[in-house]
């Protein structure tokens, strides 16, 4: 039976969580909000995780880490879930630099993509990526993703409001 690509994350999941972070500080930058240097450590991803506990009990995000061979190599988030008539959520992940090319980012949203439509019983599922970000297109297009247009300034990330191209998949 194959690993799981993908686990909910839990409080104990800081320590490996802040050195995947340190470990591609770099190579995330780029992709990312601005980070100051407390996300970095084992106590600012206690802090993210503990908020993303309470998220999750709230109903509100899912915070899961994406693995190999069960070792963690990466975050996706199920987050901005929305009830009622809009039954929506969005996705955002990274996978570390030493493990992408291998098809663990697709893989990782086809399960969130499996749990938001099938255990939440979602209709729709967003995602947005910067432009240049050819691989994170990739990855969504495989998934069933389509473009549905361009956010000019949608988020700020790595310090600037950035234009970002937007997808969705629908659960029907």
């Amino acid at each position: 039976m194959p690993s799981p690509v993908i686990r909910p994350a839990t409080l104990e999941d800081a320590p490996v969580l802040a050195a995947l972070y340190r470990r591609n500080r770099s190579f995330l930058q780029p992709w990312e909000p601005q980070r100051d240097d407390a996300w970095f450590t084992v106590a600012g991803q206690q802090a993210f995780l503990t908020e993303a506990q309470h998220d999750r009990e709230a109903g509100l995000a899912v915070t899961f880490l994406i693995l190999d061979d069960d070792e963690p190599v990466g975050r996706i988030t199920l987050s901005r879930i929305t009830r009622g008539a809009f039954l929506s959520g969005g996705i955002g992940y990274w996978v570390s630099l030493d493990h992408t090319g291998r098809g663990l980012a697709t893989s990782a949203v086809a399960a969130v993509k499996a749990y938001a439509f099938g255990e939440l019983g979602l209709h729709r599922l967003e995602a947005a990526t910067l432009p240049h970000n050819i691989a994170s297109q990739r990855v969504l297009l495989s998934n069933g993703f389509a473009r549905i247009g361009r956010a000019p300034r949608y988020l700020k990330i790595n310090g600037r409001w950035q234009d970002h191209v937007l997808f969705q998949v629908l659960a029907d």
